[in-house]
């Protein structure tokens, strides 16, 4: 087979001649398909610029995005979409120069089409070049983003208004925590009805709003764990406040879980249910009221048949020293008792009627137990019963009614002794955990029933039948201890492991402050005048602070908050005698501070002293015309403001 001889230069001339119009029909196909392509995208404004901004092509796209057809804009400039505001800063000029410098700029904002209405874009300028480099031009892509914007900013006013929502709510207090239960955000609720500032407890573990028993078995992390599992837990239980009084709370917990079905943490609401629960109370108390007139009956009966029978005795045989002794001895037994009986009556009818006003004063804890002990003495001895005291060393302060806390132990130590054998041991232990005083005491006697654990604290509730105690009683004895326990802001529990197995009574009770264990002013005569309550607000944390101890040395009780907000809050809380006000703090300046103070129907009586580093007649005439009653200027003479304060206190009441 002959082979073919290789193409001459002319064949190879003609060849390449013949192959170039297949080529350049080539190019011109793609490129046609390209514009086609461009020209019939609908959703997207496609278009060039020359390099001075005027528009060379248009797509139907920007035809439909824009409203402009492509004879009534091509060699239009095209700040033409811009708004006014963003022409007047020239920000299309801005835009080709970062693409020139760059290749490419992108970009949101409003822009402008041919009926005047605005829309939301998305722009992208991408620089075009030659083959040599050289600018020749623009292209710009723009997309509709309207309804996007539009939803993102629904979705952003929403969690606005709901974020408001739950930070204006007083009643309740809604926060959130971490999967590990440290607490991450505070509404107003939370601080109104926990005592804690925002600074103070973001952060922190949830654990401290429980009592140490709770903390102790673990209940915190249980109920986390129960949310965890089940999507959400409720309780209802004792919770502690900052200031370490405790309230009965309705708690729901709630587990967050994110779109990947991950942990995210925790939402808590807390409602404070105590005055519900005092009622609850109350209303079972009522139910109860037939068995314990039958009790009454019973107990006065019991000790008046003995005094009768003594006084007959001394009626029919007057010159029997012997009998006639004996009689007067259970004559003073008897009457001592039925003075017990009336006097605990009295006392829960105080209560309930609230008339019982609590006359506080700074004590030891272990002089408390001592006094209880001797008023329980005379009991203990007919059992030949001892008591013995554990206590941690140091002091122990309290802030209490000493009468009604020595009641509350007698009446503990004298249920002790009525319900253990003779000569048994009762131990009284006495220790801090944290700011709060936790005093036990402790017995070996026939127990308390697992079911009568709660009930034995309500009012006229015995676990034996009415009339059948031998150790008499009318049952309200647990009940008026554990009221007046919860008047000083604590609590009082029982623990039993059952029958025959003695039983412990737990009393919980806030430590003194350095406010509380301050000598009033009213016994030292140091200041001539009554303690009030003051509400401190100053941005400057050290001044605020060192302010709150000398007012507090002084015998006034203080609240601090060191922005405005915080000192509405806390206000609506205290309700202050005299509110001490700094006038130059950020976001809330004094003067919207007590715009909103002066608003709120509860602090009528309020005084407000405004602090301020200006003196001048102007500033003082300011401060008079926005309601504050006194202008002090920094720093302040601590005389000068005592008086002003005691001044203004007097004034109020």
């Amino acid at each position: 087979m002959s082979r073919s001889a290789p193409p001459t230069d002319r064949q190879a001339s003609a060849a390449g001649v013949a192959e170039t119009p297949t080529a350049a029909s080539a190019q011109q196909q793609t490129d046609e398909r390209f514009r086609t392509l461009v020209e019939t995208i609908s959703d997207y404004a496609i278009f060039t610029l020359d390099v001075t901004g005027h528009v060379t092509s248009w797509n139907a796209g920007a035809a439909r995005i824009k409203g402009y057809a492509a004879h009534e804009i091509i060699g239009s400039h095209f700040s033409r979409f811009y708004t006014e505001e963003a022409k007047a800063r020239d920000w299309p000029g801005m835009e080709l120069l970062a693409a020139a410098e760059q290749g490419r700029f992108e970009d949101e904002g409003w822009r402008v089409r041919k009926d005047g209405t605005q829309f939301w874009a998305n722009v992208i300028i991408t620089a075009l070049r030659d083959s040599a480099g050289r600018l020749t031009g623009f292209g710009k892509i723009t997309r509709d983003m309207t309804d996007r914007r539009l939803a993102a900013e629904a979705l952003r006013q929403s969690e606005e208004t709901f974020r408001m929502l739950v930070e204006s709510v007083k009643d309740y207090a809604i926060f959130m925590l971490d999967p590990d239960g440290h607490v991450m955000s505070w509404n107003s609720g939370a601080s109104y009805i926990k005592g804690y500032r925002r600074d103070e407890i973001i952060g922190q573990h949830f654990s401290r709003f429980y009592p140490a028993d709770d903390v102790r078995v673990g209940k915190p992390e249980l109920e986390l764990e129960i949310a965890r599992r089940e999507g959400r837990v409720e309780d209802e239980g004792w919770r502690v406040r900052k200031d370490g009084t405790l309230f009965w709370a309705n708690v729901t917990i709630t587990a967050i879980y994110d779109d990947t079905s991950t942990l995210r943490g925790f939402a808590k609401v807390t409602r404070d249910m105590s005055e519900r629960k005092r009622l609850e109370e109350l209303e079972r108390s009522g139910r109860r009221m037939n068995e314990f007139l039958a009790t009454l009956s019973h107990e006065l009966r019991n000790p008046l048949a003995p005094v009768r029978n003594a006084l007959t005795v001394m009626r029919l045989r007057p010159g029997d020293l012997t009998a006639n002794e004996k009689s007067l001895g259970l004559i003073d037994r008897q009457v001592t008792h039925l003075t017990r009986l009336v006097d605990d009556l009295l006392d829960v009818g105080r209560i309930a009627s609230g008339k019982i006003d609590l006359r506080r004063e700074s004590i030891d804890a272990c002089e408390v137990v001592a006094l209880g002990i001797e008023a329980a003495q005379p009991a203990l001895d007919a059992k030949s019963q001892t008591v013995s005291i554990n206590a941690d060393p140091g002091a122990l302060p309290l802030f209490v009614d000493k009468t009604r806390v020595v009641q509350v132990i007698q009446n503990l130590l004298l249920n002790a002794a009525k319900f253990s054998p003779p000569a048994s041991p009762i131990v009284i232990s006495i220790h801090a955990q944290g700011r709060t005083l936790v005093i036990q005491i402790i017995d070996r006697g026939r127990g308390i029933s697992r079911d009568s654990l709660d009930d034995i604290f309500n009012l006229f509730v015995q676990e034996d039948r009415p009339g059948s105690n031998a150790q008499g009683g009318l049952g309200i004895g647990l009940s008026l201890c554990r009221s007046l326990v919860e008047m000083h802001g604590g609590s009082i529990t029982a623990m039993s492991e059952g029958a025959g197995l003695g039983s412990t009574l737990t009393v919980r009770l806030p430590m003194a402050s350095s406010a509380d264990s301050a000598e009033r002013a009213d016994d030292s005569g140091a200041t001539g005048t009554r303690p009030l309550r003051v509400l401190l607000v100053d941005d400057n944390r050290d001044a605020a602070d060192s302010m709150a101890m000398l007012l507090e040395m002084s015998g006034h009780e203080v609240a601090l908050a060191y922005d405005g907000m915080e000192a509405v809050h806390a206000a609506a809380r205290i309700r202050p005698d005299v509110a001490l006000i700094d006038l130059a703090m950020p976001g809330m300046d004094g003067f919207a501070v007590i715009h909103a103070l002066r608003d709120m129907p509860a602090l009528s009586e309020t005084r407000y002293i405004a602090l301020t580093g200006f003196g001048q007649a102007s500033d003082r005439q300011q401060t008079q015309d926005a309601g504050f009653h006194a202008h002090l200027v920094k720093p302040v003479d601590l005389d000068k403001l005592l008086a002003t304060i005691a001044d203004l206190g007097a004034a109020a009441k």
